[in-house]
């Protein structure tokens, strides 16, 4: 369990929960978050874990603080397949088709364990497909670069940290609708065996709320 702040780290504005289970080469994880407002955030995700991180499919919600689910993408890799919803009462709208989706497609959690995984099988950047509400579903690569060494100030100490940066391959200089909706974000990671996830700063989704976890 982490705490989501504001982007200036006054009171706390909700929590993460986490859980991740392995049962031979399959790794289920799901991740959400709970605002003060009632309002969260969840990402399901399924993936083999042979060698390598070959995701297999998942869901990402996305619910007010009516409990309504104003966004639920279902995300199928071994099909190639896409489904959501987004929206409420007549201005609900949907989505289904079949997409390119490489066994590299990664989102919620599953971002987090190939930047745990970083220094293993990347050269200072890595790119990968991701799928992001806009909220309308769309499929983005990617790119995790390394940032360098940073530190971090917290109560009566200072951690060495590792900053690495989440940007898309398109800048928005080239697209400027890259801006409004890529999912750019910094992590803050403590070197380490596994390595720990220290603080997290971008957006929370498709509203852009800026949040900070750590």
């Amino acid at each position: 369990m982490s705490t989501i702040y504001d982007p200036q780290g006054g009171d706390p504005i909700g929590v993460v929960l986490y859980r991740q289970t392995v049962r031979g080469d399959r790794l289920a994880s799901r991740r959400i978050a709970r605002f003060r407002d009632s309002s969260s955030d969840e990402d399901t995700a399924e993936a083999r874990v042979a060698g390598t991180l070959e995701a297999i499919g998942g869901r990402s919600i996305i619910r007010d603080p009516d409990g309504e689910a104003v966004v639920d993408v279902r995300i199928d890799v071994e099909k190639s397949h896409i489904e959501a919803g987004w929206g409420r009462g007549t201005h609900r709208e949907t989505f289904d088709e079949h997409i390119d989706l490489p066994k590299g497609t990664y989102w919620g959690s599953l971002i987090f364990i190939v930047l745990k995984n970083f220094d293993a099988n990347a050269g200072g950047r890595l790119v990968f497909r991701t799928v992001a509400p806009t909220p309308k579903p769309m499929v983005l690569d990617m790119e995790l670069s390394r940032e360098g060494a940073a530190a971090l100030d917290r109560i009566g100490i200072r951690l060495d940290a590792v900053a690495f940066r989440l940007n898309p391959t398109i800048h928005w200089l080239v697209d400027p609708v890259m801006r409004l909706i890529a999912p750019r974000a910094t992590f803050w990671l403590l070197p380490g065996e596994p390595p720990a996830l220290a603080r997290f700063a971008g957006p929370r989704n498709y509203l852009r709320q800026e949040i900070v976890i750590q």
